[in-house]
Formats: C-alpha cells, structure tokens, sequence
C-alpha cells in the first residue's frame, strides 16, 4: 500500500528550490537544495555548505536528511533535489546517495529537478546500483 503524504511531488521540488537560496557556494557558485520528507508528513530542507577544506564541504541533500535525523526521523519517504542553476536534472552524488540509501532505502523516490522546476523521479536503486547495505 502506497503511504499518502498532503504535499505533492512539485511542491516537494519547490522547497528544495527555495533551500538552494541558502547555500553557501563561494567556491564553485553552483547552489543546491534539498528537501526530504517523513514518514508522518513532515518536511525537513537543507542547503550544500562549501568550506575552504573542499572535503568539509556537505550536501544539501546530505544537510536535509540530517536535519531529519536530528529531530528524531530514522526515515524518510522521499527526496527532492533541485538548483536553480542546472539546465539538467540535479543529481545527487554518490557520498548522498549512499546516506540517502541508509534512512530511505533501494526503493526511496528521488526527485531530480533543472533550473525551471522540472523533475524526473528515479528509485534510490536506479541511482545506485549494487550498493553496499548493512540489511
């Protein structure tokens, strides 16, 4: 049975939009957002955090799912990924993927929108194949 949620996947894909306008992107100017939503309907967006030292650098994907963990969600329901940057889908890297695949498993919706608020949704398993799972 397919769980209902009261957002549609298009607003879904807006909220990641509006988060890309928080990233901090000084070095590769490229803004990302994200947004995941949980299990209970609840929404939880993030921004890509650029440092100095480029591997500190996170994800906005990576920023979204952890701001779910950190209030309590041990799941999400589905991802959204977007910039307002991108002629192409925005597509997660492998580093969120492999996060994304440990709170929403193979089957996880993942929303990959362009710069004008189209998107196209893959299964967390079309993205990563053969992936490494504890379960």
């Amino acid at each position: 049975m397919q769980e209902e949620h009261l957002i549609s996947d298009s607003e879904l894909v807006e909220m990641a939009m509006q988060a890309a306008e928080n990233a901090y992107a000084p070095y590769s100017d490229f803004k990302v957002g994200a947004a995941v939503l949980v299990e209970d309907g609840g929404i939880y967006v993030g921004c890509n955090i650029e440092n100095a030292s480029f591997g500190a650098t996170v994800c906005a994907e990576r920023t979204a799912i952890f701001n779910a963990v950190s209030d309590g969600y041990k799941r999400i329901v589905k991802l959204a990924v977007a910039s307002p940057l991108s002629r192409n889908y925005t597509m997660p890297c492998g580093i969120c993927r492999q996060v994304a695949l440990e709170f929403g498993g193979k089957d996880l919706p993942v929303l990959c929108a362009d710069m004008s608020g189209l998107y196209k949704e893959y299964t967390l398993e079309q993205l990563l194949p053969e992936a490494f799972m504890k379960f």
